[in-house]
C-alpha cells in the first residue's frame, strides 16, 4: 500500500465515522500520510485527528479514538496505535507490503506513472541557459510519466529561471553534467565539479548507479543459482549480521569516516522496511516533482532509494554452502524492485542506468 493509497483510507475512514455520526466535521479534501516521527510507531503515520480536533469541537485524541476501529478494519490495515496528543500509527499488513513489491516488478521502469496531470498543457519559458534547458528536458519526461505534456519556448516572462550553472558543465560528460545540474533545487547553486565523478560513497550519483548495478549483478548471479524472484515471504527475519552494510561487503572498496556522508547501518528487518517505504513513496515524489515543477525531489529520493537497497544487497545471496531459501528469494524480489525504481527514476532525468559499473 502507498502512501497515496493509504491517504485515501484514511479519509475513508474519517467519511464512515461521520456517516455514523460519531463525527460531525466536513470530510478534508486530503490528509497527510508520512513515515512515523519521533515517539511514533508502525510504518505510516496521520495527524488527521488534530486536524479535525477543532472543527469537530472535541480532544484530538478523542477524535483519534473515534476513528482508529474504523481505520483498523481497513483492507491493509494490520493495527493502529495512538501516540502524543493523538497521532495515528499505522501497522500495515504483510500483505501490503508484498502488494508494493508486486506492483513495481509489474510495471516496471513505469512504476509511478499515472495519468494525474492527464490533458494537461505545462508551458515553460526558460532563459538560453544550460541549466534551464536541461530542467525543463527532465520536467517534461517527468510530466510526462503523470500524462501531462510540456511545452518549452524562450520568451518573455520566463516561468523557469533556475540558478545558472557558474561554468560549463560539459566536461564532467552527459549524466554527472545532468546530476550536477538537477540534483540541487533550482534555488540553489551547482557545483560543477570533478566530485560527481568520484567512485566513492561521497558521490551520491554514483551511489545510485552503483545501486542499481548491483541489483542487475545479483539477479544474474541467482540465475546462475538456479533461483528467481519471489515475495511469497517478504516478511523474512533475518540476523542482524545477515543485512549489515560494509563496504567490504559490497566491494565499494572505500572507506567511510566520521566526516562523510555515510549510509545507513540499519540491519534486519528495519533495513527491508526502509527501503519497502522508500519504494511505496516513488509514486507520490513522481507526482511532486511533477506538479511543482521540482526535479531535484526526485533525484533526492532516488539516493535514499539506493541507500535502502544497498542494505539489504549483502543478504541477497547465499552464502558457502547455504542453499537458496524463500527469505534469498523475497530479498531477490526486493532488490529488483529497487533497481526497477532506480532505472526509472535516472531515465525521466535523462541519465544512464548501467548494468555493469
Amino acid at each position: 500500500m502507498t502512501p497515496v493509497e493509504l491517504s485515501r483510507t484514511v479519509l475513508h475512514a474519517v467519511r464512515r465515522a461521520v456517516d455514523q455520526g460519531e463525527l460531525n466535521v466536513t470530510v478534508p479534501e486530503r490528509v497527510v500520510v508520512t513515515p512515523p516521527g519521533p515517539g511514533g510507531c508502525g510504518d505510516y503515520a496521520t495527524n488527521v485527528a488534530l486536524q479535525l480536533a477543532r472543527p469537530a469541537g472535541q480532544p484530538p485524541r478523542r477524535v483519534a479514538e473515534v476513528l482508529r476501529p474504523y481505520l483498523a478494519r481497513a483492507e491493509g490495515v494490520g493495527d493502529v496505535e495512538i501516540t502524543g496528543p493523538g497521532f495515528l500509527n499505522i501497522h500495515l499488513e504483510r500483505s501490503a507490503s508484498y502488494a508494493v513489491v508486486q506492483q513495481v516488478l509489474d510495471h516496471g521502469e513505469r512504476y509511478g506513472y499515472s495519468d494525474a496531470l492527464a490533458g494537461q498543457l505545462v508551458e515553460l519559458r526558460v532563459p538560453y541557459e544550460i541549466r534551464a534547458e536541461v530542467l525543463a528536458d527532465a520536467l517534461a519526461r517527468i510530466v510526462g510519466s503523470q500524462g501531462g505534456r510540456v511545452e518549452v519556448e524562450h520568451r518573455e516572462p520566463v516561468n523557469l529561471r533556475p540558478v545558472p550553472a557558474p561554468e560549463d558543465p560539459a566536461p564532467l560528460g552527459l549524466d554527472a553534467a545532468r546530476w550536477a545540474l538537477l540534483h540541487p533545487a533550482p534555488h540553489d547553486r551547482p557545483r560543477i565539479s570533478a566530485e560527481h565523478l568520484v567512485q566513492r560513497e561521497s558521490n551520491p550519483l554514483f551511489r545510485v548507479r552503483y545501486a542499481h548495478a548491483r541489483t542487475r549483478a545479483v539477479s544474474r548471479n541467482a540465475a546462475d543459482l538456479g533461483f528467481t524472484a519471489d515475495i511469497a515471504d517478504l516478511g523474512f527475519t533475518a540476523d542482524a549480521a545477515d543485512l549489515r552494510f560494509t563496504a567490504d561487503t559490497v566491494g565499494l572498496g572505500f572507506t567511510t569516516d566520521a566526516a562523510t556522508p555515510g549510509l545507513t547501518a540499519e540491519t534486519g528487518p528495519a533495513a527491508e522496511h526502509t527501503l519497502l517505504s522508500a519504494l511505496a513513496d516513488h509514486p507520490r515524489i513522481l507526482a511532486q516533482a511533477a506538479s511543482h515543477r521540482t526535479p531535484h525531489r526526485l533525484a533526492r529520493h532516488l539516493v535514499t532509494v539506493a541507500d535502502g537497497v544497498l542494505a539489504v544487497l549483502p543478504a541477497v545471496l547465499p552464502r558457502g554452502e547455504e542453499k537458496p531459501s524463500a527469505a534469498h528469494r523475497a530479498r531477490l524480489a526486493l532488490a529488483e524492485a529497487a533497481g526497477a525504481v532506480l532505472a526509472g527514476g535516472l531515465s525521466l532525468l535523462g541519465i544512464d542506468a548501467p548494468d555493469h559499473l
